[in-house]
């Protein structure tokens, strides 16, 4: 009782805030994390449920709210590039600024502006990589329609997936694929995949019609074009790089892959799917748009190989050819051969390392079994 009165209250609060301009250093940032917060875990249960109007309700909520809008302006003045202006040249600095931004997020009369274009360069690689860079308006949108849609990408996505996701690094990607292949009974071989050009090239139709999300500001998001030495280019395909969304329009778009190969490779005679039903030691790993699959043999990568490259045509993306290449890994890796390791022990390797991961790293050991339980505890404090 005392909790319902407490959220009641608190949308009492943001609802009193959305009438009234509100000063930037007068916003409690305790109350507006926290009513954000629950209403994020009511859209985890929801999808959990498969209420999806519910979620669609609970999203609206969240995109009309004012701490909602507060805690999105806030994300954009304190991340790495709050200095880095878009086309309009303008950064907001001042208090007052701030202030504006809030007002100014309307989900019903937004438009985007073109993106600026700027190139990085790619480690290893002689061509750069296009970065789409946001105006600091469109920057507090995206990250005021990612405040809804992250708890149901969360919720949904691969349980092997690594990359852009809370609570979640490339370490525990290692960790994963080290414990795949750290055994006598490991695998023997690996399809090494990389998307080419993933986040340039994924299908606009595809993603408005699979993605749960405010339709209108996406295609604007998706649709804005940028500006390249003065010139304005239209945007056909692709979420740009640069944009605080993008990771997650691509995690949402190359979900499925995970449960695509469970139910080809890892079901029971009465259909249920689980990884103990792996025969061919099928297991897949990603880490944003790259992974690996893992396989007994090699006949069976092939057609993994076929499988996932019809997964990806249907989201308008291709496998670099560059990366599909099938190797055997070195029994080094694995739990030695007894002759050239040394009584089966993994050359090189520390004994604190042979049995598992480092002990001295303070990963936790079980990465595979603890991940669903995340999902809420990213939620609440």
């Amino acid at each position: 009782m005392e909790s319902m009165n407490a959220q009641s209250s608190m949308a009492h609060n943001a609802r009193t805030m959305q009438t009234k301009r509100v000063k930037w250093k007068d916003i409690n940032w305790i109350i507006a994390e926290s009513y954000v917060n629950r209403l994020q875990v009511r859209i985890v249960k929801a999808v959990q449920k498969d209420k999806w109007r519910l979620v669609k309700r609970l999203q609206k909520l969240i995109t009309n709210s004012f701490y909602a809008k507060a805690i999105a302006v806030k994300r954009v003045i304190t991340n790495k590039g709050k200095h880095t202006p878009g086309i309009d040249k303008v950064v907001w600095e001042t208090d007052e600024d701030k202030s504006k931004a809030i007002e100014k997020l309307d989900t019903s009369k937004y438009h985007a502006q073109p993106l600026r274009r700027v190139y990085i360069e790619k480690y290893g690689k002689k061509e750069k990589r296009p970065l789409g860079i946001p105006t600091m308006q469109d920057r507090a949108m995206q990250g005021l329609m990612l405040l809804a849609l992250e708890p149901v990408a969360e919720t949904t996505a691969d349980r092997v997936s690594f990359g852009f996701r809370r609570n979640r690094s490339a370490q525990d990607a290692m960790e994963y694929i080290f414990k795949l292949l750290a055994r006598k009974t490991s695998p023997q071989w690996i399809l090494e995949g990389d998307i080419k050009g993933c986040f340039d090239h994924i299908s606009h139709e595809w993603m408005l019609g699979n993605i749960p999300t405010d339709k209108r500001i996406m295609r604007q998001f998706l649709k804005c074009g940028y500006v390249d030495r003065r010139t304005l280019f239209p945007t056909e395909e692709g979420s740009p790089q640069g944009g605080l969304i993008s990771p997650t329009y691509a995690n949402l778009t190359l979900d499925g892959m995970e449960e695509l190969l469970l139910k080809k490779y890892s079901a029971s005679s009465t259909g249920y799917t689980h990884p103990n039903y792996n025969k061919e030691k099928v297991h897949l790993c990603r880490y944003a748009d790259d992974f690996i699959v893992t396989a007994e043999n090699r006949e069976t990568l092939l057609e993994i190989q076929q499988t996932i490259e019809k997964f990806m045509e249907e989201r308008g993306l291709k496998l670099s050819d560059e990366m599909l290449a099938q190797r055997k890994p070195m029994h080094s890796l694995t739990t030695g051969c007894g002759k050239c390791c040394g009584n089966g022990q993994r050359e090189g390797i520390p004994e604190r390392e042979r049995n598992g991961l480092r002990t001295d790293t303070g990963i936790p050991r079980e990465i595979g079994s603890g991940h669903s339980g995340r999902i809420k505890q990213s939620y609440t404090r």
